[in-house]
């Protein structure tokens, strides 16, 4: 057999592509075949598996498998079957061809061995995450699509030029960056914008509601991941990354303590939960990177199981804000037990899988000698079991009545896909050594059932209860829209884009190309429709993703040159 043929994400490809031309059935068997099949794909791959092919003077190593790729292949492709179940319901040919592609698109980053086939996946999952906000149809994807691409555009043009000047100097395998080179710090900044890493997050926070409750789920597993992935092989143990996981961690709290929409809290988390991995590969021993991995692996299925059950809430009952729910433990008592284990998960109950990963973070840095950034990683679990573990549940579930009323019953497939997510979550925080930990990349010994991380967990959720049953009127949300950071740039960079575009059209005529003067006319009246806040067909949004293609390959080709 030709080895190419073996790559897991040859099945997503196929899946991908089929989809939009094959029948209701059909469509939702590939979303859990193309899964299914880059599992035993994965499984035959042996460790230290290499795949490339030289093209254009340069070695493009589509397929690296080791150590580090494997824990987040296997968690990628575990969560795009379960996801796959979860939506299954969902029968457009849109939304089935973007979430396979999403998909795939995370499982090729995490196998890319050089820094021009990363570059690769990475637009493709910048790409397909796009038209899954669009699929939404819900108010406002549009223009938070629009700007989730204006932020993934710049941050794929800084990472492109990086990579360039990184091929110049002789490099183009991808492997720990030196950060002598300019080119490392520019590749540094692209990755960062797709992890999320305050003020460059606003794109996560306002996209991911947008979409649907099926494409949400999806959403909120790949991105930011990959990011990570991306991340620890690059740059362990860069000291900066340290302090932004740490701001990351407690900025994303404090935004979800005051939010009111349910998914755009949890969206906010993601941030928060994400700082824990990035802490973690800035402090770069063995035991920290191990737990960047554990709590990457744990937080796409205890994330994904807190979308699945708000996204079941809002399907049953057509409302997504607390200040709109309340009262519904009885009528949506399942989805409340399976938010239950997915909150217990992400606030480190014990025997839950962020327990047994997110304590191995805070651990490594205690072992470092690091104490302030534990105690500060110890008070952002304290925020995360006041909102998530606490203030989400209560106020969607058990809060005074507003009115709202179960209008259609939660689907069987549904309630599937977040029992598979919730199985995950308990089997792994219960037996972490012969599931989680198998499959960690690096030589360290974690024992996460000892009487003192017993006693820290113990600590932090009683204090952190106690305190919400006392001021749990006073957490009560407010229906109003929170500001974020982004408020305070959204505009000059509008401006800034706009006069960078009026540079490009000068040099084009200087130089008789056309080209850029076609995408400055073309980017200007996009901004002007983003603006206004105008919708677009779907053939329009295909338009949009390949002028910002453009304009990124244009900016590359005149620095390359």
């Amino acid at each position: 057999m030709n080895s190419a043929l073996l790559h897991p994400v040859l099945p997503f490809v196929l899946a991908a592509a089929m989809a939009p031309f094959v029948g209701v059935q059909l469509r939702r068997l590939l979303s859990l075949a193309a899964p299914l099949t880059a599992l035993v794909l994965l499984g035959l791959l042996p460790l230290g598996t290499q795949l490339s092919f030289m093209a254009m003077g340069h070695e493009w190593v589509y397929l690296r498998f080791d150590d580090l790729s494997r824990i987040f292949a296997l968690a990628f492709i575990l969560y795009a079957f379960i996801a796959g179940v979860y939506a299954w319901t969902d029968v457009e040919r849109g939304p089935k061809a973007a979430s396979l592609g999403l998909a795939g698109a995370g499982v090729g980053v995490v196998l890319a061995g050089d820094l021009v086939s990363l570059f690769f996946f990475w637009e493709w999952l910048t790409i397909t995450s796009l038209f899954l906000i669009w699929y939404g149809h819900t108010a406002g994807a549009w223009a938070a699509g629009f700007r989730y691409l204006m932020f993934h555009l710049a941050g794929a043009v800084v990472m492109l030029i990086g990579i360039l000047l990184q091929l110049a100097e002789g490099g183009g395998p991808f492997v720990p960056l030196s950060m002598e080179s300019i080119s490392a710090w520019l590749i540094l900044l692209g990755m960062v914008t797709n992890a999320a890493v305050p003020p460059l997050h606003a794109w996560l926070s306002d996209a991911y509601p947008r979409a649907s409750v099926y494409g949400t789920v999806f959403l909120a597993a790949f991105t930011t991941k990959a990011a990570v992935y991306a991340l620890a092989r690059g740059f362990p143990g860069l000291d900066v990354l340290v302090w932004a996981g740490v701001a990351m961690a407690l900025f994303g709290v404090v935004y979800a303590v005051l939010e009111n929409d349910i998914r755009r809290l949890l969206a906010y988390h993601i941030i928060s939960q994400v700082g824990y991995m990035v802490t973690g590969i800035g402090l770069g021993t063995a035991l920290a990177l191990n737990g960047t991995a554990a709590h990457a692996f744990a937080h796409i299925f205890y994330k994904g199981l807190l979308m699945m059950s708000a996204g079941a809430v809002i399907y049953a009952t057509g409302r997504g804000k607390l200040t709109e729910l309340g009262q519904l433990a009885r009528p949506l008592k399942w989805t409340l037990v399976l938010m239950m284990i997915g909150a217990f998960s992400i606030s480190g109950v014990p025997f839950f899988n962020g327990f047994v990963s997110k304590s191995m973070i805070v651990s490594a840095a205690a072992d470092a000698g690091r104490g302030p950034i534990e105690l500060l990683l110890l008070l952002a679990s304290m925020g995360t079991f006041l909102h998530t573990g606490l203030k989400l549940p209560w106020f969607t579930f058990f809060a005074r009545d507003q009115g709202a009323r179960v209008l259609r019953p939660v689907p069987a497939s549904m309630y599937l896909g977040m029992g598979l997510t919730a199985a995950v979550c308990i089997v792994t925080g219960v037996f972490p050594g012969a599931t989680l930990y198998a499959v960690l990349p690096y030589a360290a010994q974690y024992n996460p059932f000892t009487a003192h991380h017993f006693l820290e967990a113990l600590q932090i959720l009683t204090g952190t209860a106690l305190g919400f049953w006392i001021l749990r009127v006073k957490l009560f949300s407010e229906p109003t829209t929170t500001i974020d950071v982004d408020f305070l740039y959204r505009q000059p960079v509008l401006w800034l884009v706009d006069g960078a575009g009026a540079v490009l059209e000068g040099v084009g005529q200087r130089t008789n190309t056309t080209l850029a003067a076609a995408v400055h006319a073309g980017w200007r009246r996009l901004i002007r429709i983003q603006e206004r806040g105008v919708s677009a067909s779907l053939a329009f949004q295909a338009a949009v993703v390949f002028l910002g293609v453009a304009f990124a390959a244009y900016v590359a080709l005149l620095i390359h040159q």
